[in-house]
């Protein structure tokens, strides 16, 4: 039986916006059936380039385990707003305005000790980069903290520049490129917008030309011949890709504003020096950590060693899948993380 997940438009969850801290954010909205009031927010939130809509094999399970979601689109992405300034896209910055969304949502005005008021907080990729962020920014708010793929890294006490950490990190030598202007120059338009975003999700040109590598970066030439068709996205359906592109395509900035999350690292080493000089670089709250095995860019060994940065206990997870694991084992990955807010609660 095919796993349940969210359609397009689904009625399951309410699109909504918010100001949060002066920025219009979009997010999904689902709330539990019954009148029973939900046991818990979960805040999920996405990586790149993906959406809200990229946790729609999450959602249904949560709703259906008596939990509030509510998804974000992430600053610079989809209906959210995506202004210019790289430092709006900090680490702390987007992590207040996420503590904002969960109160705004989730409750968390009574504070520390108001344990209903808190929230339960889980990303993937750059999300997951983020959940734990919130977790240390707005340790009172978070009841719980979950990330698939991405590992947590402590804050650094000194600067290590990209190209050092590229060549200590070959997988991530493509960050080099999405940091640069070559990928948001060559992703311009919804017609190309939908072969990259096809292509980032599976689809291949006829003769296997590939649009990703994580030792580059976007793979421009080849743009076309996946447009012009071959194999065809397997994680998504024609519709969903439609709504992808269209999302991208919505405010005409293209790429520029997802790609400003790989400008950051300079104002994320600054402002989290307070972290470290305040000695607040362990997270608190308990933990889940899913690994997925086939992440080329987030590889398993990545994650060797979290355990000791956690104080509320850190529970790990894995599954058989590549980057895209939320769409390639969606059953585990919902056991995994039912389990684990469950579990907490």
């Amino acid at each position: 039986m095919a796993p349940d997940k969210l359609r397009v438009n689904d009625p399951r969850v309410e699109s909504r916006t918010a100001q949060l801290n002066g920025r219009t954010y979009h997010y999904l909205l689902g709330n539990p059936a019954g009148a029973t009031p939900p046991a818990a927010t979960v805040v999920l939130l996405h990586g790149w380039p993906d959406l809200s809509f990229g946790w729609r094999y999450q959602i249904p399970h949560l709703l259906s385990l008596g939990l509030r979601v509510a998804a974000p689109d992430l600053l610079g992405y989809g209906r959210t707003d995506a202004p210019d300034p790289v430092a709006a896209y900090s680490l702390r910055s987007v992590a207040a305005d996420i503590a904002a969304l969960a109160r705004h949502e989730g409750g968390g005005a009574g504070g520390a000790d108001d344990v209903e008021a808190r929230v339960f907080v889980g990303g993937h990729d750059w999300g997951g980069f983020l959940a734990w962020r919130v977790a240390l920014w707005h340790p009172s708010l978070v009841r719980g903290v979950f990330s698939v793929c991405t590992p947590y890294a402590p804050p650094s006490p000194t600067w290590v520049d990209l190209p050092a950490l590229a060549a200590r990190l070959p997988h991530w030598r493509y960050q080099l490129q999405l940091a640069g202007p070559e990928a948001e120059a060559a992703l311009v338009g919804r017609d190309r917008l939908r072969a990259f975003l096809g292509g980032m999700f599976g689809a291949r040109g006829a003769r296997g030309e590939a649009v990703f590598s994580t030792s580059v970066g976007v793979l421009v030439d080849n743009l076309d011949a996946v447009a012009a068709g071959g194999r065809p996205c397997p994680l998504l359906t024609p519709e969903e890709l439609d709504f992808y592109a269209d999302e991208y395509a919505r405010s005409g900035g293209g790429m520029r504003g997802p790609l400003n999350w790989y400008r950051t690292r300079r104002a994320n080493y600054e402002e989290e020096l307070e972290l470290v000089r305040g000695g607040r670089t362990r997270v608190a709250a308990p933990a889940l950590m899913v690994v997925a095995r086939r992440d080329a860019a987030l590889p398993p060994a990545m994650a060797e060693g979290m355990g000791a940065h956690f104080d509320g206990g850190l529970v790990r997870g894995d599954v058989d899948a590549g980057h895209w694991a939320l769409w390639e084992a969606p059953d585990q990955v919902n056991a995994y993380v039912g389990e684990f807010v469950v579990g907490v609660l």
